[in-house]
């Protein structure tokens, strides 16, 4: 196996340890283990922890940018929208993904993570104005949408059985409640 095949084979198994505990509460011996690898190698692969950290989150974009880019394909304006917010509800059944996510925003404090974050989001945010053509205004509702449903999924609402979060779902994404 390569460099950069082992580099993927270390992102993947990051990606699955900062989801469960974000960058502080991630130690680089258990993404080694996960990896099946020794911990400093990991380190001749990424200079640091935070290194690591940055791939993740850019593998993550790049996952949702590949995403968005496929369903939008062919489509525009509001059919671009849904086709890409579909997607995502498709996305959003990989936990892992979702959390990493999360981790990425909380940890938004350290300049260069949230530089990676802003730099991501804001491909995200070019590629559905490009696609859609839409006003700002929808893809403002798009993106806020978006986050509202991050933060729902994170909760796991789609499997409360409570009224509230059962209408927050109906209204903001149905297609995430249990059948």
């Amino acid at each position: 196996m390569g460099a950069d095949e082992r580099r993927g084979l270390v992102v993947r198994a990051a990606l699955t340890e900062f989801a469960l505990g974000g960058l502080a509460g991630t130690s680089t011996e258990a993404i080694a283990k996960r990896a099946g690898i020794s911990q400093p190698y990991i380190f001749r692969l990424f200079a640091t922890k935070k290194d690591l950290f940055l791939a993740v989150i850019n593998s993550c974009y790049d996952r949702i940018y590949s995403a968005f880019l496929a369903a939008a394909d062919g489509k525009v304006g509001v059919d671009a929208m849904q086709a890409m917010g579909m997607e995502y509800g498709v996305l959003l059944q990989d936990r892992e993904l979702l959390l990493a996510q999360m981790h990425a925003y909380a940890a938004c404090d350290d300049p260069e993570i949230r530089e990676a974050t802003r730099t991501g989001y804001r491909r995200l945010w070019l590629l559905v104005q490009r696609a859609t053509g839409l006003p700002d205004e929808e893809i403002v509702r798009f993106f806020a949408t978006g986050m509202l449903i991050n933060v729902a999924a994170a909760m796991d609402l789609p499997h409360l059985d409570e009224s509230w979060a059962t209408t927050l779902i109906k209204l903001t994404c149905p297609d995430l409640l249990p059948e």
